[in-house]
């Protein structure tokens, strides 16, 4: 209690002036000084947010880590779940490829924590939490021995003054001696606290070099995980290409061209194949081919089917329209058009040439600049198409009505207009361009083709199945039904076909 008395008289002898404090550090020291607090407050940020940025658990061994490690779960989910799906899905082999793959990041994860734990986090919080308190801890000692020795100088100095005597003279008895012997005792003290402050903040100021290799440390540590990391995805992307390229089931709907042909290692589309030969065997006859709209149900149904590579031709072989519908989907479904759209101011120009011949020869010239996959996949069409007209007389699609409903899935431009500014130019055009090559398919494309090269889509038997559309939709009725196959086409709708084929009518085209 008497030790508090006087602690606290000393604090108040220096409030009011009674004893003078002395600064016994340097103004560089001072500095210093400051900046330890300004450290001490950055490092303590610093290494909470680091901290932070940990996923696994921070001070446990490699196994506790990894159990905790979000990756590592991930990981494991993966692997259950390939075990569930086996190794003939394609979902159950990739699933187990991934997560082999986030199981070996887990692991360099772990590592990389590791060692941002070991030369990063530890060390600023020794900085932070150890060594600046340190510092800070020996200063206000040495502001407590200033202090003690402050204020037995002032003692000293009083008792000098009372004792009568003048300023050159010692002060005399026992009492004086005393005050003398603790004046000089507080100064030692002092003087060997702040030489060992003096040090220790030197030493700081010196060890700052070591204390910024921390962020160093940090970023390279980063730049060795993320490396191996881009090292182990690199060299497992292989690996999953080929997983994908080796598969049989490829989408083809919506799928550019050549990227299909690629990957089916085919030279004709298989919706395009398999649409016409089905159709050569069942649809040749059918009144208003590709102008019937089918079932939107079973339209959904075959090009579903046609998109994972399973077929069943004898289900689809009474349903001719449905076919129809399902290649012009695919034309129409395609990013680019068959006749591509670099090539599309040159058919509209030669579609505008009035004299036949020359006409036919500008359309020639265009044809031989489509690209191969394009050249042969529009020949492959334009020969069936040209053979479907054979029976013109009985499914009364001429090559003008075929060009009429066709023609707009074939060719578009990348800004598309409205419907009516397609029907009255575009689209004319468009008619103007696909009707003269079907008429003289034989001398756009010489010679005969095979149409069924991979595999036997067709029926054996043709049946006429007009009389099985009395309740499908058709261009005077179900207007629901036309407006839900509209959203889905590009650029024209059945309907719109339909539409189109009244306009036409006035020019006695059909």
């Amino acid at each position: 209690m008497k030790k508090q008395f006087n602690r606290m008289r000393q604090l108040a002898n220096q409030t009011v002036g009674r004893a003078e404090k002395t600064e016994v550090l340097s103004e560089d020291l001072l500095q210093v000084e400051k900046r330890l607090e300004l450290v001490k407050q950055v490092s303590h940020s610093t290494h909470k947010k680091l901290t932070a940025c940990l996923q696994g658990q921070q001070g446990v061994d490699v196994d506790k880590k990894s159990k905790k490690l979000p990756l590592a779960t991930l990981a494991q989910c993966m692997v259950e779940g390939a075990a569930v799906l086996g190794d003939e899905s394609l979902l159950g082999k990739m699933l187990k490829l991934c997560g082999e793959t986030q199981e070996r990041l887990a692991q360099e994860l772990i590592l990389f924590e590791l060692t941002i734990e070991r030369d990063v986090i530890e060390p600023l919080y020794d900085l932070a939490e150890v060594e600046i308190p340190n510092i800070q801890k020996q200063r206000k000692h040495l502001a407590k021995l200033v202090l003690d020795m402050d204020s037995a100088r002032t003692r000293y100095s009083q008792s000098t003054k009372s004792s009568g005597l003048s300023s050159n003279l010692q002060p005399a008895g026992a009492k004086a001696d005393h005050l003398r012997e603790e004046m000089e005792e507080a100064a030692n003290r002092m003087e060997i606290c702040r030489d060992q402050l003096s040090a220790d903040m030197y030493s700081f100021v010196a060890k700052e070099i070591d204390y910024a290799s921390y962020f160093q440390t940090l970023i390279e540590v980063q730049a060795e995980y993320h490396r191996k990391s881009l090292e182990l995805l690199q060299s497992v992307l292989p690996q999953i290409k080929a997983h994908q390229e080796t598969w049989v089931e490829k989408p083809c709907y919506g799928k550019p061209l050549e990227e299909h042909l690629a990957l089916s290692g085919r030279d004709i589309a298989f919706p395009i194949e398999a649409c016409v030969t089905m159709l050569l065997e069942c649809g040749m006859q059918e009144e208003g081919l590709f102008r019937i709209a089918p079932s939107a149900s079973k339209l959904k149904k075959l090009k579903a089917s046609l998109d994972c590579g399973v077929l069943d031709v004898q289900e689809y072989s009474a349903d001719p329209h449905a076919i129809a519908g399902a290649l012009k989907s695919y034309l129409r479904e395609l990013p680019e058009p068959l006749m591509t759209f670099e090539l599309y101011n040159e058919w509209i120009q030669a579609s505008n040439i009035q004299d036949q011949d020359k006409r036919l020869q500008a359309l020639f010239s265009a044809c031989e600049k489509l690209p191969p996959a394009n050249n042969t996949n529009f020949k492959y069409l334009i020969k069936f198409l040209s053979k479907l007209t054979d029976y013109q007389d009985v499914n009364k699609m001429t090559p003008g009505n075929i060009a009429i409903v066709l023609g707009p899935n074939l060719l578009w431009t990348h800004n598309e207009g409205n419907i009516t500014e397609m029907m009255t130019t575009v689209s004319l055009q468009i008619v103007g361009i696909i009707e003269p090559i079907i008429q003289h398919a034989d001398w756009f494309f010489p010679g005969e083709i095979e149409f069924n090269i991979t595999g036997n889509y067709g029926s054996p038997v043709h049946t006429n199945h007009n009389a099985n559309y009395s309740s499908m939709p058709s261009p005077d009725m179900d207007q629901m039904d036309r407006k839900q196959n509209d959203q889905s086409r590009r650029p024209l709708s059945v309907a719109t076909d339909n539409m189109m084929l009244e306009f036409y009518k006035k020019d006695g085209r059909y």
